[in-house]
């Protein structure tokens, strides 16, 4: 667990030195920064706050980065509180700045977004669909954390769709990457496939006097490592 205090203190000290440089865009970054700690902390109305803050200084700076990444954070607070059709619309509009100023690693992240939003509504087709694109862009930027974000989704989708198997070999693959560039969200996938392990079927007796018919070994578990 991270020392949220601190950094909440961080950022708003940041604000504070921002606004005393009379650096709008600096201000919303650091607003947009602070937003997301909340969601972290798991205080959405203050998270709503501080993004639609930070979204209303963006644009009153005409930054465009830091709008789609404001926009980001926003789409997830409006998700986590039930509002996908808001959430929608604004990782849509990410998207699309991100696409109009060529910024991949950002296409990357709204469409693993979208993906996420896709399977809530379970539009596990349509949730697909983005997590691939995702995981295109990811690997082809060699970008671990949205491509492990990508397989984890593309995983999500398939135990929705009742293919365990399938969902187990993109979350193992997904869970490989974030143990491996630390990232906290392991936990989280570990427990995934610790939940969702696919069974094996029962062997078949043989038939009388025939080595063609034995009975198979069944597959071994899926180990999940930390």
């Amino acid at each position: 667990m991270g020392d949220y205090p601190a950094a909440a203190a961080t950022l708003t000290r940041a604000m504070a030195l921002y606004g005393d440089a009379g650096d709008v865009p600096g201000q919303a970054h650091a607003l947009n920064q602070l937003g997301y700690l909340r969601v972290l902390t798991g205080d959405y109305p203050a998270a709503a706050a501080s993004t639609q803050q930070a979204l209303a200084l963006a644009r009153s700076a005409s930054d465009r980065f830091v709008e789609a990444d404001t926009l980001i954070h926003l789409g997830l607070v409006q998700q986590l509180t039930g509002d996908y059709p808001a959430a929608a619309a604004s990782h849509q509009r990410a998207l699309a700045i991100y696409r109009e100023f060529g910024r991949r690693l950002g296409q990357a992240e709204a469409l693993n977004r979208l993906g996420e939003l896709s399977s809530r509504t379970s539009a596990t087709g349509r949730a697909r669909e983005y997590h691939a694109q995702a995981l295109a862009i990811a690997r082809d930027l060699s970008a671990p954390l949205e491509e492990a974000h990508a397989l984890e989704g593309l995983g999500q989708t398939h135990l929705q769709d009742g293919n365990p198997s399938q969902a187990a070999t993109h979350l193992q693959h997904a869970l490989t990457i974030y143990q491996r560039i630390g990232a906290p969200a392991a936990r989280r996938v570990q427990e995934t496939l610790q939940n969702h392990r696919p069974t094996s079927p029962e062997p078949q007796p043989a038939a009388p006097n025939s080595e063609c018919h034995q009975p198979r070994t069944p597959a071994a578990p899926l180990e999940a490592t930390e």
